[in-house]
């Protein structure tokens, strides 16, 4: 290892996150736009290969390039892994912070380059504010990544690279003769290669979650309306029939509410299609904060949606029903009034067929809008 040519290695390197960039790149023009971060992520290994540029030209080019410049590109595009996972997660951003590290950084740097040069104190500044970034993405994977593979091997990477990184720091403190950037000692070739190894890893971590979440989405979308985010049909019915068979095997109670919103042909005719839409989605979210987690909404059919509402008893669930009546009948900000008809029922003893449960639902349904509408009826 003493023999490699470490300026080699690090060009390698940032030829290598040019590569990775342009997978981040491609994955962002053909993934669905719901999946974000990337962009930051193909930036990122762009600010690398930049860094990498500048650091292999260590004695060719001045040293406020390839030391300060390139040090600030390194650090910038680790802070767009950060800022790119804050992306991915949803998380309000945190450039400020980290671009007032880099502002402060810069200065120290040039002042222990051209002023004061000292290679060990430059190496220390860097690794403080690197290893507290690699510190600060694993913490946000780990608290807003999901428990599967993906999340656990990217928390580990970033905490590997850490700690190397803090190992360095502490070298640093105890610098070796003849200490530099190029110096093929044994401790810089093991920071440089490691280097490159990691960020190697981290990306494969990286894109590893958005595969995960490439699936979930797909899942999402083939069990869930597009317009309202309700269930769909199939995968309601597949959770009616579930808990109806949970419920003949233990002797459990379950109900079921098929609710109609009342004259939505009126609404579409006369205000459009688009505020018939933003109708349907006002309507899902006033059911759903009437319901329970364990609760099931689903969109059974144009404006019909069904609820399935488990360990529930018909006196209950007319209870729930009255409360959604409620809520939905209550005037939205810029949206025409709405009313809602609900039809209640129940499962019976030993009931194995869910067409039976949903039948006896569609009729205690129109039996509440030959009522009048606006009103709830039980079967």
């Amino acid at each position: 290892m003493m023999g490699l040519d470490l300026r080699s290695v690090i060009l390698m390197s940032g030829l290598l996150g040019v590569m990775l960039s342009v997978v981040m790149l491609f994955l962002r023009l053909s993934y669905p736009r719901t999946i974000r971060g990337l962009g930051y992520w193909a930036g990122a290994g762009l600010l690398a290969f930049g860094s990498t540029f500048l650091f292999s030209g260590r004695g060719l080019l001045p040293d406020l390039l390839t030391v300060v410049g390139a040090n600030v590109s390194l650090l910038a595009g680790v802070t767009m892994l950060h800022l790119g996972l804050q992306r991915f997660f949803g998380v309000a951003l945190s450039w400020r912070l980290w671009a007032g590290a880099l502002a402060l950084l810069a200065p120290a740097l040039a002042w222990f380059t051209l002023a004061m040069p000292d290679f060990n104190a430059r190496v220390m500044l860097v690794t403080v504010v690197w290893a507290a970034l690699q510190l600060s993405m694993a913490w946000l994977v780990w608290r807003r990544g999901p428990e599967v593979f993906s999340t656990r091997y990217t928390v580990v990477v970033l905490l590997l690279h850490a700690g190397v990184i803090v190992l360095r720091f502490l070298t640093a403190l105890l610098p070796l003769p003849d200490e530099g950037l190029l110096e093929p000692t044994r401790v810089q070739t093991l920071y440089i290669a490691s280097n490159a190894m990691m960020l190697l890893a981290l990306y494969l971590g990286l894109i590893l979650m958005v595969s995960d979440r490439l699936r979930e989405t797909l899942e999402h979308s083939a069990s869930h309306d597009a317009l309202t985010n309700a269930l769909n049909r199939r995968s309601l019915i597949e959770a009616c029939e579930g808990e109806l068979e949970r419920c003949r095997r233990h002797g459990h109670r379950m109900a079921l509410l098929m609710l109609d919103v009342d004259h939505f042909k009126a609404i579409n005719d006369t205000y459009g299609h688009l505020t018939g839409d933003r109708v349907l989605v006002s309507f899902v979210t006033r059911v759903r904060d009437q319901l329970r987690r364990l609760d099931q909404l689903g969109r059974f059919g144009g404006e019909e949606f069904l609820v399935l509402l488990p360990e529930t008893s018909p006196e209950s669930a007319l209870l729930v029903a009255e409360r959604i009546r409620t809520a939905v009948a209550r005037t939205a900000d810029g949206l025409p009034a709405l009313t809602v008809s609900i039809g209640v029922t129940g499962n019976r003893t030993d009931e194995t067929d869910i067409d039976e449960l949903l039948a006896r639902a569609d009729r205690a349904l129109y039996m509440a809008k030959s009522g009048g509408r606006n009103r709830i009826a039980a079967v």
